[in-house]
C-alpha cells in the first residue's frame, strides 16, 4: 500500500494547498456544529420565553380576581 504523502508534513501542507484546504474542513465543522447546537438554544430561549409569559398571565388573572373581591 502506498501512501500519496511521505510524512504527516507533507499531509498538513498538501503541496501548497494545506491552509485552503484545512480552513475550507474547519468552516465546514463549525457550520455543522453551529447547525446542531442552535436550535437548542432557541428552543430553551422559547420555553423561558413561554414560561414567563405564561407567569404573567397568572399574575394578571390573581390580580383581576382580588380586585373583583374587593368591590
Amino acid at each position: 500500500m502506498n501512501f500519496y504523502f511521505e510524512s504527516f508534513s507533507d499531509f498538513a501542507s498538501m503541496s501548497g494547498h494545506g491552509p485552503y484546504v484545512w480552513s475550507c474542513y474547519f468552516a465546514t465543522i463549525a457550520v455543522f456544529i453551529l447547525l446542531a447546537y442552535v436550535p437548542s438554544l432557541r428552543k430553551k430561549a422559547f420555553i423561558k420565553q413561554q414560561q414567563s409569559l405564561l407567569a404573567r398571565q397568572a399574575a394578571r388573572a390573581t390580580h383581576s380576581t382580588h380586585k373583583g373581591n374587593e368591590l
